[in-house]
């Protein structure tokens, strides 16, 4: 399974700033295979260190940090021989051991030759009271489910996944855009959960994907029991259980009543606070105008609230894979809101942060925006090959955006202010609205 976040893992090992560095990342995305990886292809040798499994592990990082004294103890525990340079030390479950994250510091500062790489998932390394975060001396990943283009590698399709990496939407022939979207039909379901993909890629079954899928929302509600405070357990349960029919409802917000029947926001923000710490949720923001800089314009009352994964809502929605076998119901489903969780996913992937807008008065919304070249960009969804656009064009003459980005399962279009990129290419947006030679 190849990953677009090695390139970044090679980008750090070759850095002359290098720190220690934290991947973090919801659990079950791969981040231990990842570094094992990385590890095995660009290193002399790898010094495993599993701190969910190994209490003597833990039990290193009791004493002092004296830095000597913990690479000693660690290539006993290893058996490896840990070397400056040649050696790749992970810390995994890091958040198992507070004071193993702390040492990182420490590494800086008195031993900066180590490759010292730690991987931890948000909740476990954001809810420790008391320990002291290296702010400042490490480097930090995150790490999510494949995007819709490593899908395309791990099935095969890697020739597809290089032609859009160099030219966007521009890269495929049109003439090929059928089989696109029954490729991006299979992610919509599959999602990517790296397991779920493997599985698929492997089987072509979508059954098994699903079962993979239950699997995984099996673990995290055991490790809501674990991590989250008992008042707030049920309620987390509550809003987690929400999200399909949160994203199927055309609010302009996230509703709390429809978790629980008069429930106020304040029943219910610290239960979603810990669904985005544990990097499950994303809450995006509503933007007040499309104006630069957009996060300036963040309406910090009016969210919406939406799963890490593709795949992982369809599974929570209990989406049948017969669905899929009807593509066309498959991106109307839920009123079209797995596409607008796969276009979320896409554009995080790509390195935007974004958010929606709503006009406080009309119906005029855009799905997302983002801050393109240091301009606004307003993003509107539409599922199948609807090709309305009255909304960008509120958007457009209020704000005066020189252009907007309207994404279907047409082709790609490109109408001066107006660019149609065809689902299956938003996560390669930069390079489809890019010249082309």
């Amino acid at each position: 399974m190849q990953r677009d976040m090695m390139s970044r893992l090679d980008a750090w090992k070759s850095s002359r700033r290098r720190k220690p560095l934290v991947l973090k990342g919801a659990r079950q995305t791969g981040k231990t295979w990842l570094l094992k990886e990385f590890g095995a292809t660009r290193y002399d040798n790898v010094a495993y260190v599993d701190l969910y499994a190994s209490e003597r592990a833990r039990r290193v990082f009791d004493g002092d940090f004296d830095t000597r004294r913990i690479v000693s103890a660690l290539r006993v525990e290893t058996g490896q021989p840990i070397e400056p340079r040649g050696t790749l030390l992970i810390l995994d479950e890091v958040q198992e051991a507070p004071r193993a994250l702390t040492s990182l510091k420490y590494f800086l500062q008195d031993a900066p030759e180590y490759h010292v790489a730690a991987a931890g998932s948000y909740l476990g390394i954001a809810s420790h009271a008391g320990t002291s975060y290296p702010v400042g001396k490490v480097s930090t990943l995150d790490l999510r489910p494949l995007s819709f283009l490593e899908f395309l590698d791990a099935v095969g399709e890697g020739q597809a996944a290089l032609a859009l990496r160099r030219r966007g939407a521009q890269g495929i022939d049109p003439a090929l855009g059928g089989k696109m979207r029954l490729l991006l039909r299979d992610y919509l379901f599959v999602g990517g959960m790296p397991e779920a993909v493997d599985a698929y890629a492997q089987s072509h079954d979508y059954e098994e994907a699903r079962e993979i899928q239950e699997e995984i929302l099996e673990n995290y509600d055991s490790d809501f029991s674990k991590h989250a405070p008992a008042r707030i357990l049920e309620r987390m349960r509550m809003a987690w259980a929400s999200l399909p029919a949160q994203l199927a409802k055309e609010n302009r917000k996230f509703v709390y009543g429809a978790v629980r029947p008069g429930a106020r926001a304040r029943d219910f923000e610290e239960s979603i606070q810990w669904l985005c710490d544990y990097g499950v949720a994303r809450r995006v923001r509503r933007a007040t105008a499309l104006r630069t800089p957009l996060q300036g314009y963040g309406d910090e009352g009016a969210f919406k609230l939406f799963c890490v994964d593709v795949g992982l809502l369809a599974a929570l929605a209990h989406l049948s894979a017969t669905a899929v076998l009807d593509d066309s119901a498959l991106f109307t489903e839920f009123k079209g809101s797995l596409t607008e969780q796969y276009v979320l996913g896409e554009l995080v992937g790509a390195g935007y942060d974004p958010m929606y807008w709503s006009a406080n008065a009309g119906r005029a919304e855009v799905d997302f925006a983002v801050e393109d070249g240091g301009a606004p960009l307003a993003i509107e969804v539409k599922a199948a090959e609807n090709l309305q656009a009255k909304s960008l064009r509120v958007a457009r003459e209020r704000f005066g955006l020189e252009r907007c980005v309207r994404t279907s399962l047409s082709g790609y279009r490109d109408e001066g202010w107006l660019v149609n990129v065809p689902l299956w290419a938003i996560g390669v947006l930069g390079q489809s609205l890019s010249p082309q030679p």
